[in-house]
Order: structure tokens, then sequence, then C-alpha cells
């Protein structure tokens, strides 16, 4: 594509917003829709043109970027009354949600009956990958659309081409969502056990992170959110709670059994239930705290980022 093209964009919220934001940056015309107001309000600020509808976005542009927070949401975007399939110029929808093998392996047969190619397209790196463009963009679907659209997606961060199904790319990026999820939830109750034993909360920290009980929660989120106590990953309980779900459900439905995962489901879901819908990820630890009895310790500010 040519950076005079207008490109689609349906959903700009936490992670689209930024996403949209960088194909801007890169040249790219940008005309977005979201059912937000404050959202909508938000991106045409950023200099976004603004439709009043989904139909309005795919009447105009051959790709259409979308990034929508539930697998019944992404159907009906895709599928429903005035949705993609109904568009009169889009020919390459490109979905950048998580929402599982199924739900995009049935919207892909949808929209091929309309002469739309789905590229199913999770990414993973969060709110700050999103806003710095170094997100991971796994990638599947037909050679000649992914082509089409590669130096787009290259834009978000780095592209891994999984497949040429789609659906593929969900698989994956669920798998990693259940690993990431996992390792933060017995990390946090690790974490509250040694303050509430009498570690300090850095040299426990430190010590981790130089040894075989390290992961990408440990030496990232616990830096940089929970140790300084600001908890804003920027990926709420709620999104973690969707996405574990939907990883269990499908692994169970290849006929793997899902011990260790279906308990960290639980304890995400308890922490749900407790008002947790709207809150950060890594607030699980302030969950964990008041369970245990344990006193909250003081904030420690993170080292700059090298």
């Amino acid at each position: 594509m040519t950076k005079q093209q207008t490109v689609g964009f349906i959903g700009v919220g936490v992670m689209g917003h930024p996403m949209a934001i960088n194909l801007m940056a890169k040249g790219y015309p940008v005309i977005a829709f979201d059912v937000q107001d404050a959202a909508m309000e938000a991106i045409v600020k950023a200099g976004a043109q603004r439709a009043s509808s989904i139909r309005e976005v795919c009447d105009q542009t051959r790709v259409v970027f979308t990034s929508l927070p539930s697998p019944a949401v992404f159907t009906q975007v895709m599928l429903g009354e005035e949705g993609i399939a109904s568009g009169k110029a889009v020919k390459i929808a490109v979905d950048l949600s998580t929402v599982g093998p199924r739900s995009t392996k049935a919207a892909a047969a949808g929209l091929h009956e309309h002469g739309i190619a789905l590229i199913d397209a999770p990414v993973s790196g969060g709110a700050a990958g999103a806003q710095k463009g170094t997100l991971t963009v796994m990638a599947a679907g037909g050679e000649a659309a992914l082509n089409e659209v590669k130096s787009l997606l290259e834009i978000f961060g780095k592209l891994v081409v999984i497949g040429k199904e789609p659906g593929q790319a969900q698989l994956l990026k669920l798998l990693n969502n259940m690993l990431s999820s996992t390792a933060f939830a017995i990390t946090a109750e690790a974490y509250v056990a040694g303050v509430k034993g009498g570690l300090d909360p850095q040299l426990m920290m430190d010590v981790i992170n130089v040894s075989s009980g390290r992961s990408a929660a440990s030496q990232e989120k616990f830096i940089r959110q929970v140790l300084p106590r600001t908890f804003d990953f920027g990926f709420p309980i709620s999104s973690i709670c969707k996405d574990i779900g939907l990883a269990i459900e499908e692994c169970e439905a290849l006929g793997v059994p899902m011990w260790v995962g279906s308990q960290a489901r639980q304890l995400w879901k308890f922490a749900l239930k407790q008002d947790g819908v709207g809150r950060d990820m890594t607030e699980l630890v302030t969950y964990l705290e008041k369970w245990s009895g344990a006193e909250p310790p003081p904030a420690i500010k993170p080292e700059p980022l090298k």
C-alpha cells in the first residue's frame, strides 16, 4: 500500500488508539470508528477522520484493521448487518484482537463469501508496546493478502508469520497469554509470601531475576508496575480472564488436560469477582496481600530504562 491510501480502523480503545496513531505517524491517513464517544473524540483529535459506522469505514477503504474486546463483538463487526462483510471497498480485514481460533475461522469463511480476506494478527506487548511500536504481531492468512499488509503490520512491532490459515495465530496468542498470566499469578503468590516472611522486595526480585524462577512477570511487570506500586501495565483483569478462558477452552477441545491452567484461571476469576473488572492485571498482588493479611511494602522507584 502507498502512504496516500487511507486505511480503516475499527475499535480505537486502549490498544487500537496507539496503533492507529502509529499508522498516521508513518504517513497513512486513517478513518476510524468506535462505539465509545470518548475513544472517537480522542482519535479524531489525534488526526483521524471520523466515521459514523462500520459500514462507512468499509465503503471507503481497501484495508480495515480491527481491535475488539470479545469474540461476540468480533463476530458482529465482521459478519453482522452493516458489518465488514457488507462493505463496498474493503478487500482485506486485519484483526488485531484476541478472540480465539473458532471465531476467527468462522469469520474468515463468512468474509471469503464476500470476496474479503481475513488476516488473523493478534498482538502481544500491552498498551506500552502499542504506544512504542514494539508489539509482537503474530499473523496468519493468505499469502497475497498478508504480503499486501506486511509493511503496515511492521509499524506495530515485530511481525512473525505463523501460517496461512486464519486461526493459527489466535491459537499461539492464546497459549502465550495463558503462559504469561499463569506466570504472573504464581510470581504474585511467591512475592507476597516473601514480603510477609520478611524478605526485602527489591532484593527478592533481584535474586529471582538472576535465578531459575525468573520470567517476564518478574523481570518486567514486577519491576515496573508492582515494586513502584503504580499497577499500570495497561491490561485489565477482565481481559486476562477472557484470554485464559479462551485458551483453556481451546486446549480442552484439542484433548489436552489443563490442570495448572485451570487453577490459574480460578485465581483470576476470583479476583475479577472481587471488583476486579476494570482493574489492572498487576493489581492481583493487592488482592493476594489482602487475602493473606500481608502488609503492603513501600513503593520502590524503578531504575530508568536503558
